[in-house]
């Protein structure tokens, strides 16, 4: 099982490009390298390559280690290229560097509008921006929000719409622990929105389109046509849309989270599995054909074809995308009649996608696709190994429970790290879900086959809604098993890079049994231990106040030690959405779980005190009060929009912080900054800079 010696890197060169392909890519996203060094670091390696190959063979024997600085050199310097090249903020002709002088702007819709609770959403290319009184080109992609006051917004993919109002940049709510949702679309080349009633834009007649893309489009909204006619239950029909092509629009939050909590939501996020099922069925037709001499390239050429068609159908998500990139190398290879390396066919999708959008490497997707693609290559064989079975279906069950043990070695530190849980059911779950979930695949592309056949379309359709019904409710009963998942579990980028050191040392122990090695991971694992020990400590010594910036609400959680205590809407509390969203990373964050009352800290008559600090929650009009001693307070919460001034609350007052929460509006929030700024008072707008931290 010597999976990685000598004879192993010189069959997977991809490999030994891509590790410094991905030093350059993050050397150049955290520290901002200039245009100049990246070229004085590429000619580096180019003088170094040329002086390799001018000296004597002789000589080359001896200083061979030249050659690898200087291709790890060229290959730094390119990946930190591509981020500089594809950062979409250090372009002059962004959009975003114009937001100040901007008025109006022409915009191209790349998808049609998308039907939400209060509005319709698309996302749109920038093309120019009408800015000191004259047009100029720029680039980006903004999201649009079309206002339900008025009629259905008539535009779709390609249509040009001409938008009278200032885009706005698109902020993180700035939650301790949050998701980095400006950052995520910014990868994207999206960083403004805008919300527009219909006096604010005009459709123009031209439209601007290209023929594969309006395609693609319509093929989308074809077969969600046919799912939604002969599906008619709305979470069956919402699974059967984004098992099918990963459309996700209107899946329901809870059923998502039930598939996350276990294990199971790579079936519905469309990946490999989806692509193995569909190169599978396409190996089966040409099966009778094997002895024909122009199989291999029809073969070939086929499934290339289907496989490139059915990913750009379902959005060219990362995880698909390098499914297709690695079935592609696979089946040129075979067709060439070359054995390919899988790790080498790994890394050269990879490579690929990574040179293209070097940002996949930030996306979740991405690292969880190829983590599990890696663990399944490197283990499942010596995992299958380890029962034998003479019963046929006993033998597949143990196959399959392999593989799925195996694509989890290596995914376990993203899933802690990313999701703060692990599905403890995830066995048992994959060994019903994952079959199932290929049979319903194959039954709705012969649904997709027979939707011209309207009575028979109908019975798959049911067929079909009754197959899915059966997973969710199983899936849902599953999620209800009180231990069928370990949340709230908090580690940092070093204890997760220190989870792979630990993962490495017990793979090469059992891959090629050195003693070393598992002393690297014991010594890894209390380090681990001695990391997350000291963190527990700092934990059970904090005492802080979090103001939260969830909109149109008021939500603050007092923490002391490992405890917290919540004041504020009581629909934060119901709303598992809400609460999960925006309060729940913070409190994984600092490690603290719901408690009654705090020994510490006291709110009473809205009023947190805690030793020598006061503030004070104000959500309603101030009566008139004269003649009264001014009561100290080290901070003035002002919540729910009271009608009060800043010049009423310092007569009573005396405090020099005043914040005011996501609860306000934002006119309201500017005309008390205004008098704070004249008084000379400190101010924090919750909604403009996100969450409020306070030190007790």
């Amino acid at each position: 099982m010597n999976h990685f010696s000598s004879a192993f890197w010189k069959t997977a060169p991809m490999l030994r490009l891509l590790v410094p392909l991905i030093s350059g890519i993050l050397i150049s996203y955290y520290t901002n390298l200039n245009f100049f060094f990246l070229i004085l670091i590429g000619l580096s390696g180019t003088a170094l390559w040329l002086f390799f190959e001018i000296i004597s063979l002789s000589s080359k024997f001896k200083v061979k280690w030249i050659s690898g600085i200087a291709f790890n050199l060229l290959f730094v310097s390119l990946g930190a290229f591509m981020v500089l090249a594809k950062r979409i903020e250090a372009n002059p002709a962004w959009v975003g560097n114009h937001l100040l002088n901007q008025t109006s702007v022409l915009v191209t819709l790349s998808e049609p509008p998308i039907e939400k609770i209060k509005s319709y959403k698309a996302l749109a290319e920038v093309n120019a921006a009408f800015i000191n009184n004259r047009w100029i080109n720029v680039q980006g992609n903004i999201i649009l929000y079309f206002s339900k006051d008025g009629d259905k917004p008539g535009v779709q993919y390609g249509s040009q719409i001409l938008i009278n109002k200032t885009l706005q940049n698109i902020t993180n709510a700035g939650n301790p622990g949050s998701f980095n949702y400006r950052r995520y679309l910014l990868f994207q080349n999206t960083g403004q929105q805008v919300f527009l009633k219909q006096d604010d834009y005009i459709i123009l007649k031209q439209t601007n389109s290209s023929y594969i893309n309006k395609w693609l489009n319509s093929t989308r909204q074809n077969i969600l046509t046919i799912i939604r006619k002969n599906i008619l239950t709305p979470n069956e029909r919402s699974i059967a849309e984004a098992l099918l092509i990963g459309y996700r629009d209107d899946l329901e939050r809870d059923l998502v989270q039930a598939y996350s909590n276990t294990g199971v939501v790579h079936i519905i996020a469309i990946s490999g599995l989806h692509l193995a099922m569909i190169y599978g069925l396409i190996v089966f037709f040409f099966k009778p054909f094997n002895n024909k001499k122009w199989m291999p390239l029809a073969k070939a050429t086929v499934t290339i074809f289907i496989l490139w068609i059915f990913t750009l159908i379902a959005g060219s998500v990362p995880s698909i995308l390098r499914s297709a990139v690695m079935f592609t190398f696979i089946v040129i290879g075979e067709t060439m009649g070359k054995r390919s390396n899988i790790y080498n066919n790994l890394a050269a999708s990879a490579f690929v996608i990574l040179l293209c959008s070097p940002f996949s490497l930030w996306d979740v997707g991405f690292q969880l696709s190829y983590s599990a693609v890696l663990g399944i290559v490197m283990f499942s064989k010596s995992i299958t190994n380890w029962v034998y079975f003479n019963n046929k279906i006993l033998k597949n069950i143990w196959g399959l429970t392999a593989v799925t043990i195996s694509a989890q070695v290596l995914t376990l530190p993203f899933i802690l790290y990313h999701f703060h849980q692990f599905p403890l059911l995830f066995l048992f779950t994959n060994l019903l879900a994952v079959p199932f979930s290929g049979l319903i695949l194959y039954i709705e592309l012969f649904l997709l086959i027979m939707f011209p056949f309207a009575s028979i379309a109908q019975l798959i359709g049911k067929i079909t809604g009754c197959c899915i019904g059966f997973l969710n409710e199983f899936i849902l009963r599953m999620n209800m098993i009180s231990f069928a998942q370990i949340t709230c579990i908090q580690i940092t980028v070093f204890q997760t890079i220190i989870l792979f050191i630990i993962i490495a040392g017990l793979i090469i122990v059992f891959l090629k049994k050195q003693p070393t090695s598992l002393f690297i991971s014991l010594v890894a694992s209390l380090l681990f231990s001695s990391v997350r020990t000291a963190d527990f400590i700092q934990r059970n010594q904090q005492q802080k106040i979090i103001i939260y910036n969830v909109p149109q609400h008021r939500a603050v959680d007092i923490i002391e030690g490992r405890k917290y205590q919540f004041i504020g809407d009581s629909i934060l509390t119901k709303n598992d959405f809400l609460r999960n969203f925006h309060l729940q990373p913070a409190r994984i964050l600092h490690r603290v779980t719901a408690a009654n009352y705090l020994h510490n800290t006291s709110y009473q008559q809205n009023i947190i005190s805690n030793g020598n600090k006061n503030i004070i929650l104000i959500d309603d009009a101030l009566p008139e009060i004269k003649n009264i001693k001014r009561i100290k307070a080290d901070a003035i919460l002002i919540s729910k929009s009271p009608t009060l001034y800043i010049s009423q609350l310092i007569k009573i007052f005396n405090c020099n912080q005043y914040i005011f929460d996501a609860s306000n509006p934002l006119w309201k929030i500017n005309k008390w900054k205004k008098d704070c700024d004249s008084l000379h008072l400190r101010h924090y707008s919750i909604p403009e800079q996100g969450a409020f931290q306070m030190e007790l």
